[in-house]
């Protein structure tokens, strides 16, 4: 499938199948990620596998977005390890884990599952519930499986903006 076949394919999925995913796939998706780019190429990236049943119904406490995906990712970055912009301190580790996840994602569609970015949530519950450590910003959670047999994109999936609209050339 060409990239941007893929880019319009991909869809928010939030209703999953049952079905186990595969070692093999999960480990392919956290391959995505690990190749893709970050600042200096520091990798700051941590990424906490969850597959524990157990541990995904108790991540329901601090969001009602697990969808009851069989794999959820927690995407966090080192803040002792990432980049950190020289004029105002800014901290490039919530781009990169962006990146990141972003890259996770494409690969879980190219392999015919589904994904959601999660934001919603509690990020004290999640890192109590988690034990995840204090270095660690958490940034999103990544459900994913096989879609269910009736997931669908949202009503609004199709609905971009012109380029135009957000794209500039040489000045605002």
């Amino acid at each position: 499938m060409e990239f941007l076949e893929l880019t319009k394919a991909r869809y928010s999925c939030r209703k999953f199948s049952k079905k186990e995913v595969e070692r093999e796939k999960i480990e392919k998706i956290l391959e995505a990620g690990r190749l893709a780019p970050t600042a200096c190429n520091f990798q700051p990236q941590r990424i906490l596998v969850i597959t524990d049943s157990e541990k995904i119904e108790a991540l329901k406490e601090c969001t009602k977005f697990t969808f009851d995906a069989p794999v959820i990712l927690l995407v966090c970055y080192d803040k002792n390890e990432s980049w950190k912009r020289k004029y105002d301190g800014h901290d490039e580790g919530i781009v990169d884990s962006s990146i990141v996840s972003t890259h996770m994602m494409l690969q879980i569609a190219e392999l015919g599952l589904g994904s959601t970015w999660v934001g919603s949530f509690d990020t004290n519950k999640a890192r109590e519930i988690l034990k995840v450590p204090e270095n660690f910003e958490i940034v999103n959670l990544l459900p994913f499986g096989y879609p269910a047999e009736d997931a669908l994109p949202s009503v609004k999936h199709e609905e971009r903006k012109e380029l135009q609209e957000t794209v500039f050339w040489n000045e605002f």
